[in-house]
């Protein structure tokens, strides 16, 4: 186990093509999909598929949508160590729909997730287990870590020698992001999209954002910014990193999760990070090649278990 994801996971229903809702009348669409999802979920299953032996810190309930994901994180070969079940409560469910621009929209319950907190990481025993890396994924859906205690865990991390990193997802808690702040000093990288970091600084311009964002203490920013590549900001450097064209892009769901996913997997075999980015942005638009938050990882036939679930 090298590398550890700390966040969230859904069962995922990824439905395509739909552009209209209506209130009343039924919807019909072409293609669905049932998988794994959540930032945490996304990530880690993109690690594990690029050769990273992956542990997972999440909550799963103890019913039916639980055990279909325990399944496919089975099947991805994901490390269950440190995966725990809480039975008084669901499974997180999100129903996906994408557009005819490949852009999905979400209805989400948040499920055993609400119960992920600081508690969950065990940073002596990540280090004994030989964790090389910790990713935290999807900060602003994980209510647990609203209370202000996750930036001294993030400080042991960072001290016991762990590459500590840190993505954002869009959620309401963006708007007062008053708990995320002492997280950054922290951080080795930050990581956040163009809309999350327009947010969170009030800037429009990907290099204003990773300035203000550098400014609250992480020492590398990479803001995503979808086919257009990302831009990287760290020490004396600032500069996009340019994405892979894609020709035909069919759902752009967990394309910045596999971004990250390749990125740290990148690191931990020594790459700088510029070269890092680059493989980031080629895990991403692989990923919107597909359809699902992880579809692409599977459908390459990565994993040694495939086709035993």
């Amino acid at each position: 186990m090298e590398a550890v994801v700390f966040g969230n996971v859904t069962l995922d229903v990824i439905c395509r093509t739909v552009d209209e809702v209506p209130r009343y009348d039924s919807v019909t669409f072409d293609q669905v999909i049932i998988s794994p999802g959540g930032c945490g979920s996304n990530v880690a299953i993109g690690l594990s598929a690029l050769g990273v032996p992956t542990a997972l810190v999440c909550r799963l309930a103890q019913d039916e949508a639980s055990f279909l994901i325990e399944r496919f994180l089975k099947k991805a070969g994901i490390d269950f160590r440190y995966i725990n079940r809480d039975s008084d409560t669901t499974s997180a469910v999100s129903v996906g729909l994408v557009d005819s621009n490949a852009q999905p929209r979400f209805i989400h319950t948040p499920g055993a997730n609400t119960g992920l907190t600081v508690d969950d990481l065990k940073i002596d025993q990540l280090i004994r287990d030989g964790a090389r890396a910790l990713h935290i994924a999807g900060f602003f859906v994980l209510p647990g870590l609203m209370d202000g205690r996750l930036p001294e865990t993030l400080k042991i991390a960072k001290s016991q020698g762990l590459l500590t990193t840190l993505d954002v997802v869009n959620s309401f808690r963006i708007k007062n992001p008053i708990t995320l702040w002492p997280c950054l000093p922290h951080l080795d990288i930050f990581l956040c999209n163009q809309v999350e970091g327009v947010s969170l600084t009030g800037e429009k311009e990907p290099g204003l954002i990773a300035t203000k964002l550098r400014e609250r203490g992480a020492r590398a920013v990479i803001v995503k910014m979808g086919a257009d590549g990302c831009l990287l900001e760290y020490n004396d450097y600032s500069d996009v990193i340019p994405a892979p064209i894609v020709e035909n892009v069919i759902d752009t769901t967990g394309a910045g999760d596999a971004f990250a996913s390749g990125l740290i997997a990148s690191l931990l075999r020594g790459n700088d990070l510029e070269t890092a980015c680059m493989d980031g942005n080629q895990a991403g638009a692989h990923m919107v090649t597909t359809l699902g938050a992880v579809g692409a990882w599977f459908q390459d036939n990565l994993f040694p278990s495939i086709g035993h679930i």
